[in-house]
């Protein structure tokens, strides 16, 4: 029989090539539509997929290569006397090589406004056929689906033959894909019918970067990308300078990115061991790192610092009198880039759309066993709410200084406080196993800056410590949850205190 290579391609790159080395190596090349005119316009002589099945292209393209003279040539055991007689009674010739990737559906639902029938019009059908049939026999037919495997199939066809761990590779790659790709069809139409939680899922994620390790040295680990990620996502953030990013890295942006899209002035989050350790705005960039910096001049040394601007000439040379580990930012001056790439270690992170809002997202944390999903926490507070609880009521003032806090509080591991003013923390209070500790932490990390300063609680106080404790540092005002059945005890210590405080009705843990 003619060794024969079936060529069906939306990804095109490197698809000439290969078919020219194809060619010198003896084999027939058979195509369809597009892949077909480019090999034939390169000067390949090509077979059409008509002239292999007996049978037009019909429904619009919708039916090329689902045909017995097809499949049967992919599926025929080369090693079954029994299939190839019937190979032979039928006339069919084996296929021998199968390159064929598949319609760009992910191209195409990522498209603004892109319609629900153009969407299913682009889900390939006869490619996957082709591919799972190849790779269902693996020990004879070479299946490529990735222009990456295209030298390494070929160097080896020169050398004698592609050898039956490779074939197992690209066997492998196959199902992969597929998979991929039937995740993404089937996530699209979950999203489009308003399913949140289907009864099965299946996750599309590509490989970004394999790391040195993970949290630790004596942990493997790799980070992957959402294959529908966002611009907004960390994954998409372009590195300016800087070694490679590690697992510790990405988490603590990752937080960071979360904490600064509350914000819509300017603003500087810095983070360390993905909490939040000082946080500032201002009217600029320069006066909102002032801010951050001052919150925490101790705990920012070898943190991540997230500004929703362009850093400034001035910002960057507030930054380079300190070490941390990584800015990212939606921008830099070329003034500013130049000074920051003095220092070797920091690495510089450019984010465009780093102000841009989620629209709706799903938080998964992985258990051994399982998955933990849930909608993420995109909600502050509703106004409607909110409620003065003491005979004080907060100031206008002291008002827009408790929902800063409370978008800080939000951000930071259970059990978490946070005080602050003038539009900076003061002191924060994070991951403690009673909440009197990380009231007593934030106070203590505050000093005599804790007077004056309003306090956020991410969830409810179930006696009456914390607001004793803030009484004591000069805390005027407390925002939290409410709902405990001791609110009552409170209540009436910040009645005693003159403490103004309100209840809005949602919690914010974060575990």
């Amino acid at each position: 029989m003619k060794k024969r290579a079936l060529i069906s391609v939306s990804d095109k790159t490197g698809i000439v090539e290969l078919a020219k080395e194809l060619d010198a190596l003896g084999y027939e090349i058979i195509s369809t539509g597009g892949t077909h005119k480019v090999l034939a316009d390169a000067g390949l002589k090509v077979i059409g997929i008509s002239d292999i099945t007996g049978f037009p292209e019909c429904l619009d393209g919708r039916v090329k290569t689902l045909h017995p003279y097809v499949h049967a040539g992919l599926l025929a055991m080369r090693s079954n006397p029994d299939h190839m007689a019937q190979l032979e009674k039928l006339g069919i010739n084996t296929i021998d090589v199968v390159v064929v990737n598949l319609y760009p559906f992910k191209k195409t639902i990522q498209k603004e406004g892109v319609d629900f029938a153009e969407a299913v019009e682009n889900i390939d059908i006869g490619g996957p056929t082709m591919l799972r049939s190849a790779a269902k026999n693996y020990q004879d037919v070479v299946v490529l689906v990735d222009p990456a495997d295209y030298k390494k199939a070929i160097d080896e066809m020169k050398a004698g033959g592609v050898s039956l761990d490779t074939k197992k590779y690209l066997q492998y790659k196959v199902f992969a894909h597929t998979a991929v790709y039937d995740s993404l069809i089937s996530n699209f139409m979950a999203q489009r019918l308003g399913i949140t939680f289907p009864d099965t899922i299946t996750l599309a994620y590509s490989k970004q970067q394999d790391m040195r390790y993970g949290e630790n040295p004596h942990q493997n680990a790799c980070f992957y990308a959402d294959e529908l990620r966002k611009p907004t996502s960390i994954t998409e953030a372009r590195q300016l300078h800087g070694k490679e990013l590690s697992y510790n890295n990405i988490n603590d942006t990752n937080g960071a990115l979360e904490l600064l899209r509350e914000f819509d002035t300017p603003a500087v989050v810095a983070v360390k061991h993905a909490n939040p350790c000082g946080v500032g705005l201002g009217k600029t960039i320069h006066e909102a790192y002032i801010n951050a910096y001052e919150a925490d001049k101790i705990s920012i040394f070898g943190g991540i610092i997230a500004i929703n601007g362009i850093v400034d000439l001035a910002t960057a040379q507030e930054i380079n009198k300190i070490f941390v580990e990584i800015v990212v930012a939606k921008g830099f001056d070329e003034d500013a880039l130049k000074v920051l790439e003095q220092k070797q270690n920091i690495r510089l992170l450019e984010m465009p759309n780093i102000n841009g809002k989620r629209d709706g997202f799903i938080d998964m944390k992985k258990v051994y066993g399982g998955m933990l999903m849930q909608q993420g926490d995109d909600k502050l507070f509703d106004e409607k709410d909110v409620k003065v609880v003491t005979k004080k009521a907060p100031t206008k003032e002291e008002m827009e200084q408790l929902k800063f806090c409370w978008k800080v509080v939000k951000h930071t591991k259970s059990n978490a406080i946070v005080i602050g003013k003038d539009f900076k923390t003061a002191g924060i209070g994070a991951g403690q196993t009673n909440r009197i500790w990380a009231a007593q932490q934030a106070i203590e990390h505050a000093g005599e800056n804790a007077k004056g300063c309003v306090m956020a609680s991410d969830a409810f106080f179930p006696f009456p410590d914390c607001v004793e404790a803030a009484a004591k540092a000069g805390i005027t005002a407390i925002i939290q949850p409410g709902g405990s059945i001791k609110d009552d005890l409170s209540i009436e210590a910040c009645d005693k205190a003159g403490i103004a405080m309100i209840f809005v009705g949602t919690r914010h843990f974060k575990h």
